[in-house]
């Protein structure tokens, strides 16, 4: 057997207290059996409130972070386990704070260089004064909560009938929802690896869009590895992702969703500091791609924690 990346007793931190639970369970299971493959001393930790407490109790030397949404991405857990002093997988405070909110992402991806398209923000107390889609924008468009992954609580209307509901829909998750203009073109996403752009899939929805379904049941959406377009826009797209997990301050890993238009534009939409590790997850699948297996995988990014 390989030499391991370490020998401490690794947490993997699953569950919590967000929307994105049972994805997030997912993601922990797979992580869990293959460090457990890889012979690792390894322990599955269902986060509650009490965190740091159950790490210290069952003596985690190391943490690989598999926590989606609101407390796991977004800084909250990241704080804690600097505090602790435990090294983790992923993104720092920072980096996973500015890369759940998508429209303070979104300044970062344009102080960049990088493409992002119209867009408005409305906050909970400007709730009631809007009734229509901002004029610039128009239909067909994007609602969504400005920090929440998985496709929660997004909603695309064609019209000012759908607006309003899916305004309720988007408040549910938070105190700011983003409206975007919705781009026509392919869903390309691409996986980041250490400082490597790994490669970019393209992602065909059997439903109108990437949503929860399409993400996380098997069969509801087409991958296709590579991405099927022109050579020089692919070379252009993994460029593009790397300058965006390099903006945001990213470690170990991320994935990077894109629209890439027929005119070979490349529009950014958002960056996932800490992609799903499910049996369809595409990160996973774009290190298949390239000839990574996934406990492979699981240990370079546990390695990339430790190194």
């Amino acid at each position: 057997m390989a030499k391991k990346v370490t020998d401490k007793k690794v947490g993997v931190l699953m569950g919590g207290l967000s929307s994105e639970r049972e994805v997030s369970l997912a993601s922990g299971e797979a992580i869990l059996k293959a460090l457990q493959e890889k012979g690792y001393d390894v322990v599955a930790v269902d986060v509650d409130r009490d965190a740091a407490e159950q790490l210290r109790k069952l003596g985690v030397g190391v943490v690989f972070n598999a926590l989606h949404g609101t407390y796991g991405e977004d800084g909250a857990i990241q704080g804690m386990l600097d505090v602790l002093g435990i090294p983790f997988t992923g993104s720092g405070v920072l980096a996973s704070a500015v890369g759940m909110h998508k429209v303070v992402s979104k300044v970062m991806f344009k102080a960049h260089g990088l493409t992002v398209g119209p867009y408005a923000v409305i906050g909970a107390k400007e709730r009631g004064a809007v009734k229509s889609l901002p004029g610039d924008i128009g239909f067909p468009a994007v609602v969504k909560p400005c920090a929440e992954g998985s496709s929660v609580g997004v909603s695309i209307v064609t019209n000012q009938d759908e607006f309003d509901p899916a305004m309720d829909v988007a408040f549910r998750y938070g105190d700011d929802v983003l409206i975007e203009k919705f781009i026509a073109g392919k869903e390309i996403q691409v996986g980041i690896l250490g400082e490597k752009a790994l490669g970019a899939i393209e992602i065909v929805p059997k439903e109108a869009f990437y949503n929860y379904r399409a993400k996380y049941e098997a069969g509801m959406s087409d991958h296709f590895f590579p991405a099927r377009i022109p050579d020089a826009v692919y070379r252009r797209t993994l460029e593009a992702g790397l300058i965006a997990h390099r903006a945001l301050g990213c470690r170990g890993y991320s994935r990077v969703d894109f629209i890439v238009n027929e005119g070979g534009d490349i529009y950014i939409l958002e960056l996932n500091t800490l992609p799903g590790m499910t049996a369809t997850s595409l990160l996973p699948e774009i290190a298949k791609g390239v000839g990574i297996p996934f406990s492979d995988l699981v240990e370079e990014i546990l390695r990339l924690a430790v190194a």
